[in-house]
């Protein structure tokens, strides 16, 4: 069989076994391994997986992710998106739609010590829903607000999505992590904007009730706001000392986690063994999960290298007589689609070997790149048939409330299109990526 031929045979099996919706990281792994074994035989299939599987994980990068994944858990069991939720809502009482917006702030602030969108939609989720369902919220409009706004911890750092990102192209985290930064919060800024102008343009979609008790009295609401203050302490203990050159990415991780803990323990929300342990569990499998998908997707990224398929379509692209802006919209397009029927991880593995050399040799910059790559996940996350977040979001609804899926993908769509405004403005302007790494740590 010829490369080419293994090639494409290797890209319809990932397909079909995705299609038979066989775990990610499996059909990555049993896809890469029939192509290999018509093309090295089974011993250098066997030796290409176990280099794959070793080289995978024995970068010492690799061991920021199951400690921001452990600081996540423990933020989310210590109580601290209730206290992010909190002083964001205190803050934004008394205008229109004013829980909506403080769903999206409250994801982005949350975010900074989260890491994981889909572990904040549904903490956001089983917080806001309830509190918007009684003030009369429209539950379209309300689901999607919440299922839209947790792809923001995709995008403020600290991502986990950014250091797999970071490891597939061999860029700087710290120059990532600092990148999302202003993408992140002008995304939660454009979504303010939209719901006060959707609420306004129909009231119906968030009644003006009488809201939660206390809201309105000023030192009540100067406690709430006053609350998110470890959360502000562990983000700027994390992305401070990385910047600073006191820790490195793995370091920053498991400062973040200890000081989270120990935060959690000081105000008695960590301090049953069994809530630690828990965390610790549920961190455990996240990363076990996580990692067998990395291998696939590194070795099956190896394999479909050998078939010589990624540098074939990069030579193409590279000889077409087309203006580079042409060349990045068509990958635009193709992990937007991609991003409809395919996990993040999954969309670098097939994508990233062929395109990232083709716009980093057109002039692009690889960490701007990288932003663009994150919203692209950010979309995927929230559009059908495959938006993970949505998915979330309809596993925290309680039956009663008698919400479909229909319902939340028919009000993701305003946010899904703002998403899109937000991606042609960082396209536009890419100095809105690159000016904070560029600030903080040079060219």
């Amino acid at each position: 069989m010829d490369l080419t031929t293994a090639g494409i045979l290797c890209i319809l099996l990932l397909l079909v076994l995705m299609g038979t919706s066989l775990n990610i990281g499996l059909a990555f792994i049993l896809s890469g391994f029939v192509t290999s074994m018509l093309l090295l035989g089974p011993k250098g299939v066997l030796s290409l997986l176990g280099q794959s599987a070793y080289f995978s994980v024995a970068s010492p990068t690799w061991a920021c992710i199951p400690l921001f994944i452990l600081m996540g858990s423990f933020a989310a069991r210590g109580g601290y998106a209730a206290r992010a939720y909190n002083g964001v809502y205190a803050l934004a009482s008394g205008l229109k739609g004013s829980l909506a917006i403080a769903t999206s702030f409250g994801c982005a602030v949350f975010g900074a010590i989260s890491g994981s969108s889909i572990a904040t939609t549904a903490i956001f989720g089983k917080m806001a829903l309830p509190e918007m369902n009684r003030l009369g919220y429209d539950k379209s409009f309300s689901t999607g607000c919440i299922a839209s706004a947790g792809t923001f911890a995709s995008m403020i750092p600290p991502s986990f999505m950014m250091v797999i990102y970071a490891l597939f192209t061999q860029q700087s985290v710290g120059k990532l992590f600092a990148a999302g930064v202003v993408p992140g919060i002008l995304t939660a800024v454009a979504y303010a904007f939209l719901i006060v102008y959707r609420v306004r343009r129909n009231p119906a979609l968030a009644p003006d009730r009488p809201r939660a008790a206390g809201v309105h009295d000023r030192t009540e609401r100067w406690r709430h706001v006053w609350g998110m203050w470890p959360v502000i302490v562990i983000a700027f203990t994390v992305m401070g000392g990385l910047y600073a050159g006191f820790f490195t990415p793995t370091e920053a991780a498991a400062a973040g986690a200890v000081i989270t803990l120990l935060f959690g323990w000081a105000q008695g929300t960590l301090r049953r063994l069994e809530t630690v342990v828990a965390a610790m569990k549920e961190s455990a499998n996240t990363t076990a999960m996580l990692f067998l998908i990395n291998v696939g997707a590194l070795f099956y990224s190896r394999v479909l290298a050998i078939t010589r398929v990624p540098t074939e379509l990069s030579m193409l692209l590279d000889r077409l007589d087309v203006p580079p802006f042409v060349i990045l919209l068509g990958v635009i397009v193709l992990m937007f689609l991609l991003g409809m029927i395919m996990v993040p991880i999954g969309i670098y593995a097939l994508t990233l070997p062929i395109v990232f050399p083709i716009l980093v040799s057109l002039g692009y910059d690889p960490i701007w790149f990288g932003v663009i790559a994150l919203k692209m996940t950010e979309i995927g996350a929230i559009t059908p048939p495959v938006g993970l977040n949505v998915y979330a979001m309809k596993g925290v609804i309680p039956k009663e409330d008698n919400i479909s899926l229909e319902d939340i993908f028919r009000g993701i769509w305003p946010f899904c299109a703002c998403e899109i405004v937000i991606l042609f403005v960082l396209v536009m302007f890419p100095s809105l990526s690159t000016w904070l790494p560029e600030l903080l740590l040079g060219n």
